[in-house]
């Protein structure tokens, strides 16, 4: 059985003049200790389906489950982190920012809750600013702090809303590296949106392409990372993945 199962997803929401559907049929599954992308131009209602995945919103047509149970709101199995900064409590150290979903979801006691919280705040390498507030950090730094809050609860998958973008090129190369370093080590299950296919190489071992709005399937890439950057086989993916999401008709890979 998939860990997650997406299965002919229809996802629309109101505004204040109209119904937009923000994707159409989407079907997928995302197996465990998979790093799936979701990887389309903008508006193709990948954020959507990430929301609608951590149980923020419901769809009109199809069913999503997760480990055979279907998805009818938040739940301590789904971690979300956004690209935004301030998406950490601003009066909250970073080890108190990393205990607090662990002590509302009354998952251990505080003595464990520590415990837990250093032990990843140590995997993302932000030891010596356990005791330091948001204000002082980089945004980097900031998001690592974001992972580690995630991955402290130990959830069946970690939902990734282009965490890196706003981040400048340096820094977020890093940030890909470390994320990829902390999944070597822990193999948990990563569901990642982006628009940039170099990331969607970098980071995922699967890739969906949606299409254009509303969106819908266009391809799924498999076996992402046994391609290189040195024999020239990520630059020919890539030019690939560009041809897939912006010339002919449906396909499979």
């Amino acid at each position: 059985m998939a860990l997650l199962d997406v299965s002919g997803v229809t996802l629309r929401y109101k505004t204040s003049s109209a119904v937009v559907t923000a994707t159409e049929r989407v079907s997928f599954t995302v197996d465990k200790s998979d790093r799936f992308v979701l990887l389309g131009p903008s508006g193709c209602g990948k954020s959507t389906l990430l929301k609608a995945v951590g149980g923020y919103m419901s769809p009109s047509e199809g069913r999503m489950s997760i480990s055979g149970r279907e998805i009818r709101g938040p739940g301590a199995d789904r971690m979300m982190i956004f690209q935004e900064f301030d998406q950490l409590l601003p009066w909250k150290s970073v080890l108190a920012n990393v205990m607090f979903p662990l002590l509302t979801a009354r998952k251990l006691s505080r003595k464990d809750a520590e415990e837990r919280a250093r032990a990843y705040i140590e995997k993302v390498g932000l030891t010596r600013v356990v005791d330091a507030y948001p204000h002082t950090l980089s945004g980097g730094m900031k998001q690592r702090v974001a992972i580690a809050r995630g991955m402290a609860m130990e959830p069946d998958i970690l939902l990734m809303d282009e965490p890196f973008a706003a981040l400048d090129a340096l820094t977020r190369r890093t940030c890909q590296d470390e994320l990829l370093q902390l999944w070597s080590e822990t193999k948990f299950t990563v569901l990642f949106v982006t628009h940039s296919i170099a990331e969607a190489i970098r980071i995922g071992n699967r890739i969906l392409l949606l299409s254009p709005h509303p969106g819908r399937v266009k391809a799924e890439v498999i076996d992402v990372d046994k391609v290189g950057s040195e024999d020239g086989s990520a630059g020919r993916l890539e030019k690939e993945i560009h041809d897939l999401l912006f010339a002919g008709e449906a396909t499979a890979h």
